[in-house]
């Protein structure tokens, strides 16, 4: 926990700094090719709540191109969208998700969404990026079965992407092809570069900072995408643009976004 909270403060200053700093205007064909996306939909976990249909909506209303969420299985394998493999931090309810069934699961915690829900609400109108977590449930050929016939409407790559912290974590969605996955990396930078390059993974992904500009122009030769998060403000949404990120995470899409519809018009 302790060392949580010194990240966050590190990323607090960082995002304080790179606020502050002025950067040049991107060119108008960078921002063109900038794709903003909502990290867990636009929420403050007071009136919104993240990877909720609520915040999920927000994003959308403000022209985001695509949301970021979370998946985990209730203990009779249903998929549903959280984060967290318990409901308190964001629910303040002592739930753990894959130790319940999801009929009691929508019963206490009727905000969380199936995935089910989020790609008929969203899907093809919206980008989406659904990042698997690790859990204890192993009948990975159910996962499979259910995924791949919720993912049947739509296309891998042009109509989602699945990220994960590590290559393992795919099997479930193998039948969407490694081009389809996007692997993110935490403080183990050199070695997530090398397996998405290895694997001809569709891109790589990761803190802003971490992700230096040799690494980002070593996966765009490779005609990998790179994404970085989590972008606050606009001069940090300049710097990103300008060494050529394609993919801007944020916890302030909206905000973003119609920074560059300004920048466009």
């Amino acid at each position: 926990m302790l060392r949580f909270r010194l990240e966050l403060a590190a990323q607090w200053l960082a995002d304080q700094l790179f606020a502050a700093w002025p950067r040049s205007r991107p060119s108008r064909a960078r921002l063109q090719a900038c794709k903003i996306i909502s990290h867990r939909g636009e929420h403050d976990n007071r009136r919104v709540r993240e990877n909720t249909l609520a915040a999920f909506d927000a994003a959308r209303a403000g022209g985001v191109w695509g949301i970021e969420f979370d998946l985990r299985w209730t203990r009779d394998y249903q998929p549903v969208v959280i984060h967290d493999p318990d409901a308190r931090r964001v629910f303040g309810v002592d739930l753990a998700v894959a130790e319940v069934d999801f009929a009691e699961l929508r019963r206490r915690l009727p905000e969380v969404p199936t995935l089910a829900e989020v790609i008929e609400r969203y899907g093809r109108a919206m980008h989406l990026m659904m990042e698997l977590k690790r859990d204890s449930l192993t009948d990975h050929a159910r996962k499979r079965a259910t995924l791949q016939a919720l993912f049947a409407p739509l296309t891998p790559g042009e109509d989602y992407h699945v990220l994960a912290l590590a290559p393992e974590l795919f099997t479930p969605m193998d039948f969407a092809g490694e081009p389809a996955f996007i692997v993110v990396a935490e403080l183990n930078v050199a070695a997530i570069s090398a397996q998405a390059m290895q694997r001809d993974f569709g891109g790589i992904g990761g803190q802003y900072l971490l992700l230096g500009n040799r690494l980002v122009q070593r996966h765009a030769t490779r005609g990998q995408h790179v994404g970085t998060g989590f972008i606050a403000s606009r001069f940090c949404l300049y710097r990103e643009l300008n060494r050529g990120i394609e993919w801007i995470y944020s916890n302030h899409a909206c905000r973003l976004a119609a920074i560059r519809r300004r920048l466009l018009d």
